[in-house]
């Protein structure tokens, strides 16, 4: 039996005119037979991290639209497009997610208590790197209060915050260790417990759906590569050309290397089942720029590759199974001329470049569509006005939304499909 699953992802709602052409609906590649057909949700410039609250009927996330200079988070309603800003329009910011009763809050991390400008982007001489800005720390907002609470105050960064499915715990990174290693909390910063503590950057985690274990990428550099890396991180920088996925349970117990692969993988992200693993790689090509969805057995077995549309497809996420399971994918920065949406796979959203022949698609404003269990789709009731798309884009914090392919130029694009178990 095949269940419906949708993608909701959101990008810049701001600027001038709808586009008369969104949603665009293409046919997914004949090998991606998870996937149904694939809908173009939104067009515009960066918006990325988009994360589904508990309840299934909001997301919250990151973008860089006008008047800002850098990141800040919204809240954002997929029925009607509408967003609204929650951050404080200060610094850089990155990683949001829902936490609490009936998804009262919003933690994310920021800057703008270190300084209210933009922080400087990373050092490219070094080669390709994602910044860990030292100015981050993670806050609480109480959306119904206003009330704004300072969760992290350790020397350095502590980001890429996610929140147990209970609503009560967040896991996150921090380098409070000399060291990129991975840390639960309260939802009100008190009991921090270290997870790990091997020699590389351990990030990106997600709890499972029933809150027992943790997926998360990292690096085992050892030797001349971990000198490099630890040479890095004293200028908070980090390479992560090669990362693999890996598993624990949710304290810090049997943790367990997934893949094998040596190339950049990251974005993991549990299935709805609790038996298998989303993430994105550049497998089989450490060097290469062209990322695929891949799905893999908690195990470590039956490795599946998942979308096979050319450049990048990445950061997919299931919405609570609560509502359909439908799926949110990320879009990630691409090269000028690479246009990029999301679309939904087997059960999730995933983020990936136009396909060739989509590649001059114009920067139109950005759309957020959804579709309904019985694939009707779902045109927002208000129509966000037109953001013109500036070639350029800050190259985004190492954390959450930065991909190992990232470039500083591109626009974004989001979309949904149908996805088939």
């Amino acid at each position: 039996m095949k269940s419906a699953l949708t993608l909701i992802t959101v990008l810049a709602l701001t600027g001038a005119a709808l586009a008369a052409d969104l949603p665009r609906e293409y046919d997914p590649d004949p090998r991606e037979v998870h996937l149904g057909p694939v809908r173009m949700l939104s067009d515009g410039s960066e918006n990325a991290e988009a994360y589904w609250s508990r309840d299934g009927r909001r997301l919250v996330m990151q973008s860089n639209r006008p008047p800002y200079a850098c990141d800040q988070i919204y809240t954002l309603d997929p029925a009607t497009a509408a967003t609204e800003l929650v951050s404080t329009g200060e610094g850089r910011t990155t990683c949001a997610y829902f936490a609490g009763p009936d998804d009262r809050y919003v933690i994310y991390a920021s800057t703008h208590l270190a300084d209210p400008a933009c922080p400087p982007p990373a050092d490219m001489s070094q080669g390709y790197v994602w910044p860990v800005y030292d100015g981050y720390d993670i806050f609480r907002l109480d959306t119904v209060t206003g009330d704004l609470v300072r969760l992290t105050d350790s020397p350095g960064y502590d980001a890429e915050g996610t929140v147990s499915p209970d609503g009560k715990t967040i896991v996150f990174t921090s380098v409070r260790s000399g060291d990129l290693e991975i840390y639960t909390m309260d939802l009100d910063g008190g009991n921090v417990r270290q997870l790990t503590d091997l020699p590389g950057y351990d990030g990106g985690p997600f709890f499972s759906p029933d809150g027992t274990r943790i997926v998360y990428r990292a690096s085992r550099p050892a030797g001349e590569d971990l000198d490099d890396y630890r040479a890095l991180l004293a200028h908070d920088l980090v390479r992560p050309s090669r990362l693999e996925i890996y598993v624990m349970n949710a304290d810090g117990t049997d943790q367990r290397r997934l893949t094998d692969l040596g190339c950049g993988s990251f974005a993991p992200f549990f299935h709805p089942s609790g038996e298998k693993i989303l993430f994105s790689s550049n497998y089989p090509d450490p060097r290469g720029r062209e990322f695929n969805i891949w799905m893999i057995g908690q195990d470590g077995g039956d490795l599946e590759q998942i979308t096979f549309a050319e450049g990048f497809d990445g950061f997919p996420m299931f919405q609570p199974r609560r509502h359909a399971a439908r799926v949110r994918l990320q879009p990630a920065q691409q090269p000028a001329g690479r246009d990029q949406h999301l679309r939904h796979p087997v059960a999730g959203l995933i983020a990936h470049p136009c396909r060739r022949r989509e590649r001059r698609l114009r920067p139109e404003a950005p759309l957020v569509w959804s579709v309904d269990p019985s694939g009707r789709l779902t045109r927002p009731a208000t129509a966000p006005a037109a953001d013109p798309c500036a070639p350029g884009w800050p190259a985004s914090s190492a954390g959450c939304s930065s991909d190992p392919t990232c470039s500083s130029r591109g626009t974004g694009r989001a979309a949904s499909c149908g996805w088939s178990p």
